[in-house]
Order: C-alpha cells, then sequence, then structure tokens
C-alpha cells in the first residue's frame, strides 16, 4: 500500500518557491505576486476594534459576517450591475481557498479542467488534487484567452474551465466580446466557467468585464478577495460568488476545511470595501506609472513584450538562460514555463515594487541581454 495520495504525488512544487530558495538575501524582487503598499489604514482599524471588542475570538458563520457579505453585494450590484444577493456569498481565506472550493465542488475524478497555458499556477495542481485532469488552452500572441480555442478543447468529459482576468502572469485583460463568449460557452455546452477576478480593481487600459454579467444559467462562479485591490494578502481575505445552489455546494467544502474565514479580517475586508476608495486609486495610478517605466526599458532593451492592461506583471521574451542570469546577478525574475509550458522563452516580472528598484533592475536586465 502507497505511503501517500495518489493525487498529491502528482502535484508540484511551486516554480516560483524554487526560485526564491535560490536567490540571494539582497536580490531586488521582481517575483513577488504583492503589492508594496499598506493595507488602508481604516480597513486596519476596523480589525483593531473588532480584535478590541471581543468580536475576533469566535467562529462567524460559515458563509462569513452579514455586514462584510453585504458589503459584497453592494459592490457587485454599484460596479457591475449584479444582483448578487448576500446570501449567495461566502467568505473565503483568500481567493485561494474561493477557487478551491469551487474546484472541490464541481470536479469529479476523471473530469477534464480547462487552465490557461501559460496562467496561474495553483489551478492546475488544485484541479490534481480533486482527482480531476488539467488541461492545457495556449493563450493567444496577446497573451489573452481565445474563446474559440477553449470551445475547440471542450469535450463531453469537460467538467470546468478557468478564465483569469486580468490575469496572473500575463497582465493580460479579457475584453468584453471574450466574457460574453465564455458565458455563451458554459450555457451552451454545460460546463462551468471559474472566472478569478482578483486584479479586477487593477486595470490601466479598457475595462473589467465578468463572464457573470452576461450569462443566462447559473454556470458562472466568481472567485475575487481584498488581496490585490487593498494590498491585504496576509489577511488572507476573499470571496466566492455563485447561484445559491452552486453556493451550498461549495459550503459543504468550506465548512469542513476551514469552518469560517479569519473574523478580525472579515471586518477588516467590510471596511475596505465600505471606506474611501482613495488608496486604490492611487495605488492603480502607481502601478500604472511603473509599468510604463518598465515597458520602455524592456523596449530600449530589445526584448519584446506583450502590453499589459492590467495586475502588475508582465511577460517579455527572453533569451535561453536569462532568468538564470538575472537571478545570478541578485534580480529575481520567474522563469515564464513555471506558468505551463506556453511560457517557456518568457519571464514573469513583477513591478509591485518601487520606480528606483524596477530602474536598478533593468540595468541589469540590460547588461545580462547584452551578454546572451
Amino acid at each position: 500500500m502507497s505511503q501517500y495520495a495518489a493525487r498529491v504525488e502528482e502535484m508540484d512544487i511551486s516554480g516560483i518557491r524554487e526560485v526564491f530558495e535560490a536567490a540571494g538575501e539582497d536580490a531586488i524582487n521582481l517575483g513577488l505576486g504583492q503589492p508594496d503598499f499598506p493595507t488602508p489604514e481604516h480597513a486596519r482599524e476596523a480589525a483593531t476594534s473588532a480584535i478590541q471588542d471581543g468580536m475576533g475570538d469566535s467562529y462567524t458563520s460559515n458563509k462569513g459576517i452579514p455586514e462584510l457579505r453585504d458589503a459584497i453585494s453592494e459592490r457587485y450590484a454599484t460596479d457591475n450591475g449584479q444582483d448578487i444577493p448576500p446570501e449567495n456569498i461566502i467568505a473565503t481565506a483568500g481567493a485561494s481557498e474561493a477557487i478551491h472550493v469551487a474546484i472541490e465542488a464541481h470536479v469529479q475524478p476523471g473530469d477534464e479542467v480547462l487552465c490557461p497555458d501559460p496562467g496561474f499556477l495553483a489551478y492546475e495542481q488544485l484541479v490534481l488534487l480533486a482527482g480531476g485532469e488539467p488541461k492545457r488552452v495556449e493563450l493567444r500572441d496577446d497573451l489573452t484567452l481565445d474563446p474559440a480555442a477553449v470551445e475547440d478543447a471542450i469535450t463531453d468529459n469537460t467538467s470546468l474551465f478557468i478564465v483569469n482576468s486580468p490575469a496572473n502572469p500575463t497582465g493580460a485583460v479579457q475584453s468584453k466580446r471574450d466574457m460574453a463568449e465564455f458565458a455563451r460557452l458554459a450555457d451552451e455546452h454545460e460546463v462551468i466557467c471559474l472566472s478569478d477576478e482578483v486584479y479586477e480593481k487593477i486595470v490601466f487600459d479598457g475595462e473589467h468585464h465578468s463572464p457573470a454579467e452576461f450569462a443566462s444559467s447559473d454556470r458562472v462562479i466568481q472567485a475575487s478577495a481584498c488581496s490585490k485591490t487593498y494590498s491585504m494578502t496576509g489577511w488572507r481575505l476573499g470571496w466566492v460568488a455563485a447561484s445559491s445552489e452552486r453556493i451550498e455546494r461549495m459550503l459543504r467544502v468550506h465548512q469542513y476545511v476551514q469552518a469560517c474565514a479569519s473574523a478580525p479580517s472579515q471586518y477588516a475586508a467590510e471596511a475596505a470595501l465600505t471606506g474611501p476608495q482613495e488608496p486604490v486609486r492611487e495605488m492603480v495610478s502607481a502601478f500604472e506609472e511603473r509599468r510604463n517605466v518598465l515597458l520602455d526599458g524592456l523596449e530600449d532593451i530589445g526584448l519584446d513584450t506583450p502590453v499589459p492592461k492590467g495586475a502588475f506583471y508582465a511577460m517579455p521574451h527572453v533569451p535561453d538562460g536569462w532568468t538564470q542570469k538575472m537571478l545570478d546577478n541578485d534580480v529575481i525574475v520567474v522563469p515564464g514555463e513555471a506558468f505551463g509550458p506556453s511560457g517557456e522563452g518568457q519571464a514573469r516580472i513583477s513591478y509591485a515594487t518601487s520606480t528606483a528598484e524596477l530602474k536598478e533592475a533593468l540595468e541589469v536586465m540590460g547588461t545580462v541581454t547584452d551578454s546572451l
């Protein structure tokens, strides 16, 4: 008898983690998917007050405190024109858990799940954990996911496909037309569309749209979080939104693996969502300025880079050995193949760091590129 579960044996350690462990202590980190801004003060104060008042000492409802779910529901109504009642929302331990419970509740052993390639590396691993079979769908040249390619990949064994916009690792933003097509695919082929919208507020060009805006059935599930928008990665507060029937199935997973999201974090998230939004606007503006600095620098170096329209990542095409040579020169970037085979020959660069560090890193990039 095997000592370990076969599904866990199929899973890999994150390629990003391997890069970090190989880096020096003083390396410039362009590999981290975390805003370098503080959590808004009003969110911190809400958590502090909750702790001081004893509201962080106990379990909350499995779905989360009503005030937070009301705030999320109101945000969908105001920003997206969606009518999502609070009871159709579960507060989770970040978007990571939201994606996990959605996959666990809808993927049966042997089911195919279509994942973008390159795409966020957790997708395939969570599918394997659920006993499913990840099936990669290559992106367009502009690094967006083509609905036609997704439709071509759907078979009788497909239960779910994943859309991520704005995207990690590419920074790509799907068009409104694409999102409407993804909704059509879910409706007509009777498969689940899991829409990872954790970067939804970090858009520079165009607008964020969700497939849920266009769906005529309940086959679109939305996952999001405060992590990126409010620089709250460490607070581990996200949510999943879906029809009442699907939420009840996901709740069965959530209540046993998590019970409830952290109580203080829920109060912080409510304050973040309902309080002043100026910190978000300032952060997005700063990211756009950094993106432009990075793109100008990469162009000067001669590295072809699809223009990222959101999030805080870029994926230039790089020569062989480039990412390792960058690491040898104390600049952390992540090799594109860490996000799927189609990422080979590219590197993910995070510009969630200071402009000064970006400029210093660009000097190293120029030297490394010239040497290869």
